[in-house]
C-alpha cells in the first residue's frame, strides 16, 4: 500500500511542536514518518528518551515510523545486526541504513522477530539490492528508499533516479523517496536549501513534486523531508498523492466561454490511443458537447506546446474536442487557445501516456 509520509527530526525542534504536526498531517491522511537518528551527541540515554516519547505519539495515530541509521551509530548504541530489540523497544516500524553492511547483514535483519522493515538506499546505483538478495533476504520486510539532498544542485538527475529506482521496481520491492516544503525551515543538518530527492523537483510546488514522483511509476511512497511543512502544502501534496487521477494545473484565459470551459473542466480527459506527435487528443468531449456552439477565437499565428486547445464550430465534425499540443505547429483558425498549461506543470506533459487519463485544474 503506498503511503504519504512527513519527516520529525526531535533534536532541533520540541515534542510538543511535532506532535501538532503528527496532528495536522493525521488530519489529511499521512501515515509515515521518517526520523533521523544518525548521531547522538549528548547525553544519550535522554537523547533515545525524547526519541521514544514521539514515536510512541505517533504510533497511537497509526502513523509507521521509519528510523534512520548507519553502521557507526549500531556501535554507539550497542546494537548488532542480530539483535534489533532496541528498535523494537523504540516503537519503530523499520530501520533504513543510510550506509549499508556487506550484503549478508542486511538480509539477515530482515529475518527479525520483530517484523522490523529494513529500508536500504536506493540513491547508489549498484549492485547493492542484488548482493543483499543473493543472502535470501525475506523481501517482505527489505524496502527501499532514495536519499534527500540538502546542498543545492546535488541531487539525483532525472537519468539516474530512474535508473536507480528500476533496479528496485524490477524486485518488486516497495520504494519511497522525498520531495521538499517551501515553507519547512530545518531538517537533519544545518543547511536548508530545501530537501527533495530529484535536483529538478527542488524549487517546485509540492503538489507538482509528488506528481512527478508518482508520474513516473517507479516510486510508492511520498515523504517530505523537511520540516514543517505548512497546512497548506500538508493539504496540497495530499490531494496529489491521493487523487483518482494526475492533476495539470493550468493558466486559462480571461474570457473563457461556458462551453469551453464545460470541456476544458468539466471531466476527466482520456488521452487517445492512436497518438499523434503534435497533439494529445481527447475525443470523448466532441460527442458529450456535440450540441454546444463553440465560435473561433484567440487565432494566435501559432500553438506552442503547452497550449490547451478546444476545436471550434469551423471544425465541424470535430467540434468539442480537447487538444494540448506537444509541439509547435501553425494554426488554421480551426482551434481556439483557450489556456496553457503551467510553467512549473508543463514538463509532466512528457508522463502523461496514450490511455491514460488526467484533469486538468
Amino acid at each position: 500500500m503506498a503511503r504519504l509520509g512527513i519527516s520529525l527530526y526531535p533534536e532541533h525542534s520540541t515534542f510538543e511542536k511535532d506532535k501538532a504536526y503528527l496532528d495536522l498531517a493525521h488530519k489529511y491522511g499521512y501515515t509515515r514518518v521518517f526520523t533521523s537518528l544518525l548521531q547522538i551527541n549528548g547525553d544519550q540515554d535522554a537523547v533515545v528518551a525524547n526519541f521514544k516519547k514521539i514515536v510512541q505519539y505517533a504510533n497511537s495515530l497509526d502513523f509507521k515510523v521509519m528510523v534512520d541509521m548507519n553502521p557507526s551509530l549500531f556501535k554507539q548504541l550497542g546494537v548488532t545486526y542480530d539483535d534489533l530489540s532496541f528498535f523494537d523497544d523504540l516503537g519503530a516500524w523499520g530501520l533504513r541504513l543510510d550506509e549499508g553492511f556487506t550484503g549478508m547483514e542486511e538480509s539477515r535483519m530482515t529475518r527479525n522477530p520483530y517484523g522490523i522493515k529494513i529500508e536500504v538506499n536506493m540513491s547508489n546505483g549498484t549492485r547493492y539490492l542484488e548482493n543483499i538478495l543473493s543472502f535470501a533476504p525475506d523481501k517482505q520486510n527489505l524496502l527501499g528508499c532514495h536519499n534527500f539532498y540538502p546542498q543545492e544542485y546535488t541531487g539525483l538527475g532525472e537519468a539516474f533516479f530512474t535508473k536507480c529506482s528500476e533496479l528496485f521496481r524490477k524486485h518488486n520491492i516497495n520504494t519511497a523517496a522525498f520531495v521538499s516544503s517551501k515553507a519547512a525551515t530545518f531538517g537533519p543538518w544545518p543547511v536548508q536549501d530545501g530537501l527533495p530527492t530529484i535536483e529538478d523537483d527542488r524549487h517546485l510546488p509540492i503538489e507538482t513534486q509528488v506528481q512527478h514522483l508518482l508520474l513516473t511509476g517507479l516510486i510508492d511512497d511520498v515523504l517530505i523531508g523537511n520540516a514543517y511543512a505548512s497546512e497548506a502544502e500538508l493539504k496540497a501534496a495530499s490531494e496529489a498523492f491521493f487523487g483518482r487521477y494526475p492533476v495539470l494545473h493550468a493558466d486559462f484565459v480571461d474570457d473563457l466561454t461556458a462551453n469551453e470551459k464545460l470541456v476544458a473542466l468539466g471531466k476527466p480527459h482520456l488521452y487517445r490511443g492512436d497518438a499523434s506527435d503534435y497533439l494529445l487528443r481527447d475525443t470523448m468531449p466532441r460527442v458529450w458537447y456535440k450540441d454546444k456552439e463553440i465560435p473561433a477565437h484567440h487565432e494566435k499565428e501559432a500553438f506552442k506546446r503547452g497550449d490547451i486547445i478546444v476545436v471550434n464550430d469551423s471544425y465541424s465534425r470535430y467540434k468539442g474536442e480537447l487538444q494540448i499540443a506537444l509541439k509547435d505547429f501553425p494554426n488554421d483558425g480551426r482551434r481556439n487557445v483557450v489556456g496553457h498549461l503551467s510553467t512549473d506543470d508543463l514538463f509532466l506533459l512528457d508522463y502523461i501516456k496514450p490511455w491514460s487519463t488526467f484533469e486538468l485544474k
